[in-house]
């Protein structure tokens, strides 16, 4: 799923003013498969007006307390989305058209929605125009540099760390060690979806 063919053509781009209306799309698609009981939020570089992006909308979704993953993974895949996939800390699942990623949905715990680092990390974007910009300025200079996929991830993290302990700082929590992610098995979510 993490591979080059199912980001779209355009790496990153310049704010796009339907990013909100295709956001609210989805939305409207995912409450009316999965219930009002979830929340939904807009996060990622597409919804931080101003900010260049690739042209996938990033969704932070809200598990309901009690309710298992698994009971959602069968009606995300009805409603055109795909089976959740651990991302280390949390689950995903991403919506493709031809194959192709349109949008991507962040599956948090209601115990983890709070501290959900892309919640914060948007928030603090949105709120600070001078992070934003240098943001831009970032993610510009590793494309110019020749790095995408994993690379061009790993290279932002020093940055989005910094970004989401600030955050933390300003709610009063403790700053993390590190950002959980991919890959790291002492951070696994404690929600389990079947293999198939």
């Amino acid at each position: 799923m993490e591979t080059d063919r199912h980001y779209p053509a355009e790496r990153v781009v310049s704010y796009d003013a339907h990013w909100p209306s295709a956001y609210r799309d989805f939305a409207a698609g995912l409450f009316h498969a999965l219930g009002l009981a979830w929340e939904v939020e807009h996060v990622g570089s597409t919804s931080v007006p101003g900010l260049v992006a690739k042209p996938v909308i990033d969704l932070a979704l809200r598990l309901p307390a009690e309710q298992p993953l698994t009971h959602a993974a069968k009606t995300l895949v009805r409603a055109g989305w795909t089976t959740p996939v651990s991302l280390g800390d949390h689950w995903a699942t991403f919506h493709l058209h031809d194959h192709v990623r349109t949008g991507i949905g962040h599956i948090f715990t209601a115990d983890q929605w709070d501290q959900a680092h892309v919640r914060l990390f948007a928030r603090w974007l949105r709120e600070y125009p001078d992070d934003r910009d240098r943001y831009a300025r970032l993610k510009v200079d590793l494309l110019d540099r020749g790095l995408w996929g994993g690379d061009y991830t790993a290279a932002k993290t020093r940055f989005v760390h910094e970004i989401v302990n600030r955050a933390r700082a300003e709610d009063g929590l403790p700053p993390l060690t590190h950002l959980r992610g991919r890959g790291r098995s002492e951070s696994r979510c404690p929600v389990r979806i079947p293999t198939r």
